[in-house]
């Protein structure tokens, strides 16, 4: 049996992590760590700052992922992906049914917490300060976030390539940072988590599928 691949595998991972990360980074605590420094700073630096924390957890996520891959055979490699895939899709479909009407509220909430214990050490006013604050508040965030087991799921399927996932992940945090600054409050005041987790939860169970088709060939 041979299972159909991508006719280009670059493009099959860029759509895939492009949609993956932006439902997975909507709404996240990212995501209003970026909307409320740019209320209080210049939206430009605070972009810089966020975009690059999310580009380095990005490598190092990307990193683990191929890792894994380096280390175990493509067959195991397909059956592992399959069952993050499957497994973490569930989750975030149990964790939907659970979730109520103000997650979004409690997660910006939680954010704003984090952003004025850090402001309230001193006036933060340079562009190398703003940019950094940001940098440092998003990477510490970033690191063990649901968007950064994404980006590890993701890298862990063989079907996909390095180049493909990195754009398309680079592309989401890109976009998704971009409205943080730009139309945060907007956009923040109508996100319904739960429904971005369940399109998220479908979404890897498509992947878990696939990988499960390609570990069966």
């Amino acid at each position: 049996m041979t299972v159909p691949q991508p006719s280009d595998p670059s493009l099959a991972a860029f759509g895939a992590s492009l949609t993956a990360i932006t439902l997975a980074e909507l709404g996240d605590k990212t995501f209003f760590m970026a909307l409320i420094l740019a209320a209080r700073h210049r939206a430009r630096d605070v972009f810089i700052g966020s975009f690059a924390a999310l580009a380095a957890v990005t490598l190092i996520s990307l990193g683990l992922g191929y890792g894994l891959r380096e280390l175990l055979p493509q067959q195991v490699m397909s059956w592992l992906a399959a069952a993050l895939f499957m497994g973490f899709g569930f989750k975030l479909l149990i964790d939907a049914r659970g979730m109520g009407a103000g997650e979004a509220k409690d997660e910006e909430k939680e954010a704003e917490k984090v952003v004025n214990a850090a402001e309230n050490r001193g006036p933060i006013s340079s562009t190398s300060a703003v940019i950094w604050e940001a940098f440092a508040l998003v990477f510490i965030a970033e690191l063990g976030d649901r968007t950064q087991f994404v980006t590890i799921f993701l890298a862990t399927a063989p079907v996909f390539t390095f180049a493909g996932l990195l754009a398309g992940t680079l592309a989401g945090h890109a976009l998704v940072t971009w409205l943080a600054v730009s139309a945060g409050k907007w956009i923040g005041g109508r996100i319904s988590e739960q429904l971005l987790y369940r399109l998220s939860g479908g979404l890897f169970i498509a992947f878990g599928f696939f990988s499960l088709h390609q570990a069966l060939a």
